[in-house]
């Protein structure tokens, strides 16, 4: 990309862009010193060594490298007991195996942050259902909607409440909805009040995309149970693929149970050798979280001075790596999409078309040249083809690529003349 062929309003966006965003993207570096020298104590902590990152077959017993995985991830997250394995096929799978292994028949589980990302909904399911979903199993699903501001509705969630209620569910990213991400003290605040009105009730987080974008974990502030895909935030863009769940020791083990079998648990499950990759994502993961962080923050400082509407704005804190941006028809929202999957290195000529895609409610397009597939802590963005037509980019593993790619983008739209 030379900037000297950009179009003269382009050109001028790019550099108010990039020089009053400046400072963010300095306090955004200072964030990975932070949370890269927690990764390196974690790992010193554990005395990790090459023999961890070795495989095991079979059963995989007594696979030191996997329980040793599974005691770095409880330390990096402040959490008593970890759980992490390539056998989560996504994080949509983590998050089921954590709710179906500590709910019961006849227990309630109790979404206080709206509807929970799309691909949830089916697992959720509805009673009677055939699919093995948690309704279908006899567990009630009430969900209490944001207040239009986008914060808990807590006289609506208090309400709702009734000593059914076993699991307190909350989602940290934004999702397809027009709001921002909670931060790390917000869900600690939503762990102190549902535990005020039942100290015993479980906190449970959904934490896609939110892994190391503040200085601190949900589970270091309340939260009991916490799930997220190592194809995002965790992974660093090495892991092949797999999940994450952090939490009270008690209730890791209950989910271990779900994944595999009762009485069997944590104890087995070869690492397909995945082991080393899924190491060294852990130890690049706040760099690359970082790039992402301030590759937003350009996008969003760049759309800004054109005249579209973000969220987060550029100067506005952040708690996951997702950038909105609000386009006026689909045709824009179409040609941003496409422009993203040519700007990647991997499957550049492909031209994204919007389809319906299974677990989503409408029509949605994705770019995608990743180099693991549907790892979004890679740059991609998707979009829902439905009013109002808002765009969600996020990740990129290098700052340099997000802004090429934006640029691009912004630079095709106007020799289109949607701009």
């Amino acid at each position: 990309m030379n900037i000297n062929e950009l179009h003269p309003r382009l050109r001028d966006a790019v550099a108010a862009a990039e020089q009053i965003a400046e400072p963010r993207l300095r306090d955004i570096d200072r964030l990975i010193d932070v949370n890269q020298w927690k990764t390196i104590r974690a790992f010193q902590a554990h005395k990790v060594s090459d023999f961890h990152f070795h495989g095991s077959t079979g059963y995989g017993y007594n696979d030191r490298g996997r329980e040793t995985l599974d005691e770095v991830y409880a330390t990096v997250f402040g959490a008593e007991a970890g759980l992490v394995r390539p056998h989560f096929a996504s994080g949509t799978h983590t998050i089921a195996t954590a709710l179906f292994g500590v709910l019961r028949p006849g227990d309630e589980l109790l979404f206080v942050t709206g509807s929970p990302y799309d691909t949830l909904h089916k697992a959720i399911g509805a009673e009677g259902d055939g699919t093995g979903s948690l309704r279908d199993w006899g567990v009630k699903v009430t969900i209490v909607p944001l207040t239009p501001e986008g914060r808990v509705d807590w006289p609506a969630v208090e309400a709702a409440w009734n000593p059914a209620v076993k699991v307190v569910a909350m989602q940290r990213s934004r999702g397809y909805e027009w709001r921002a991400s909670f931060t790390v003290e917000e869900l600690g605040e939503m762990a102190r009040r549902a535990k005020a009105l039942n100290p015993e009730v479980i906190t449970f987080l959904d934490n896609c995309y939110g892994e190391f974008t503040e200085e601190r974990e949900p589970t270091e502030v309340g939260i009991d149970l916490m799930a997220g895909s190592l194809i995002k935030n965790p992974g660093g863009g090495i892991a092949p693929t797999g999940g994450y769940i952090v939490g009270r020791r008690r209730l890791v083990e209950l989910s271990a149970y779900r994944l595999t079998a009762p009485g069997i648990g944590a104890e087995v499950g070869s690492m397909l050798g995945a082991t080393r990759p899924i190491y060294q994502g852990l130890f690049l993961a706040p760099h690359a979280v970082g790039q992402a962080l301030k590759g937003a923050v350009f996008a969003a400082a760049l759309f800004d001075a054109l005249g579209f509407v973000t969220h987060p704005r550029w100067d506005e804190p952040r708690s996951d790596i997702i950038q909105a941006v609000r386009f006026k028809e689909p045709s824009q929202l179409i040609a941003f999409v496409q422009s993203v999957q040519r700007a990647s290195a991997v499957d550049a000529h492909v031209v994204p078309e919007p389809w319906d895609m299974p677990g989503y409610e409408h029509p949605v397009i994705m770019a995608a040249g990743t180099f693991i597939q549907g790892g979004s802590l890679e740059f991609s963005a998707d979009a829902p083809i439905r009013e109002p037509y808002t765009a969600y980019m996020q990740g990129g593993l290098t700052y340099s690529h997000v802004k090429i790619g934006v640029v691009s983008a912004v630079q095709r739209m106007m020799e289109e003349k949607l701009l």
